[in-house]
């Protein structure tokens, strides 16, 4: 069976999409294709690396992307994590193309002391991989 190509964007491809992009390829690798980018690449954030070291799933070498129109062309679904890039999308050409919008807080936007700060990014985390799961389960 073809894996499916799974396309998340962010607004800069640092946090949220990176950490869907890692749950994905983590529980449903072996039926998807999984590739992340933002409207822009702001690099990828340390924080992210580390809350989702400590979930067990390794993103360090990823690198933050610009949006590619060609696999956003032939994506079957394309998910953007915040609303930003929503609203800012690229138009996608081609009608077989499944936009769907998961709506996340920024965790970089986070302030106070580092504990609450990492203490965001765990939560945004947990809340991403919970999507994530009933997407695997469910296929949507």
């Amino acid at each position: 069976m073809e894996k499916k190509l799974i396309y998340f964007l962010c607004t800069g491809n640092s946090c949220r999409s990176q950490i869907a992009d890692g749950f994905l390829r983590q529980l449903g690798g072996d039926q998807y294709e999984v590739k992340s980018a933002g409207l822009e690449a702001h690099g990828l954030n340390p924080r992210a690396v580390q809350v989702m070291r400590e979930a067990g799933v390794d993103i360090s070498g990823h690198t933050s992307d610009v949006i590619d129109p060609q696999i956003l062309n032939r994506a079957d679904y394309v998910i953007t994590l915040c609303g930003h890039a929503d609203e800012h999308c690229p138009v996608i050409r081609n009608d077989k193309v499944v936009k769907w919008h998961w709506g996340f807080d920024d965790p970089a936007k986070a302030t106070g002391t580092e504990d609450e700060i990492m203490a965001k990014f765990r939560e945004v985390r947990d809340s991403i991989k919970g999507r994530i799961e009933q997407f695997v389960a469910e296929g949507k």
